[in-house]
């Protein structure tokens, strides 16, 4: 009878443990990680650019519902697909990157609907601006790798911004204010 009780009280505590484990951080993917931006040029297109260097972290608590994600982006990276405009892009009047060679998203403040995230609350910094912006959680997934096993989480988030609030107002507003941010986040667990 003492052997039975002692087990279930293991297995309670066991099942308590579970309950509350601890946090996950995950370590971006430098080649499946991306910052894109669309904007309207003059109504006659919608132009999306990217920047090619993101990395940070992200942690996540899945039993508590909770996480936090501290994100980098190196503004020098940006690649509107020419040479020509992406030095234009980097002039004081929009990214100032000699300035502000970097800009920051960092969150703790993550939104659970079910057992998945669905938004980020935080602070997107750029050019030397912070201000608070919500990334909507478009698509969210964890498992192991296919092809190295390790495990893995992997996000599409977007919010939308007004460049003004940044100090990069210039040409507004023929070329359009709102700017719509779309993060692809790949991230693996490390040990």
């Amino acid at each position: 009878m003492k052997s039975k009780l002692l087990i279930a009280l293991l297995a309670t505590i066991g099942l308590s443990a579970a309950a509350f484990a601890a946090p996950v951080t995950y370590t971006t993917d430098a080649n499946h990680t991306f910052a894109q931006f669309e904007y309207n040029h003059l109504g006659f297109s919608k132009q999306t650019s990217r920047f090619n260097n993101v990395a940070g972290t992200v942690t996540l608590d899945q039993a508590a519902k909770k996480g936090s994600a501290d994100i980098t982006i190196d503004t020098k990276s940006v690649d509107t697909g020419s040479t020509f405009f992406n030095g234009h892009i980097q002039g004081e009047d929009f990214l100032a990157t000699t300035q502000f060679p970097t800009a920051t998203f960092q969150s703790n403040d993550m939104i659970f609907k079910g057992e998945k995230p669905v938004a980020l609350k935080g602070v997107l910094t750029l050019k030397g601006v912070s201000k608070p912006v919500t990334l909507k959680i478009t698509h969210f997934e964890c498992k192991k790798h296919p092809m190295t096993g390790a495990d893995y989480c992997g996000a599409n988030a977007e919010a939308l911004v007004k460049r003004t609030e940044f100090n990069m107002g210039k040409y507004a507003p023929n070329v359009g204010d709102d700017v719509t941010i779309m993060i692809a986040i790949e991230a693996a667990h490390k040990d």
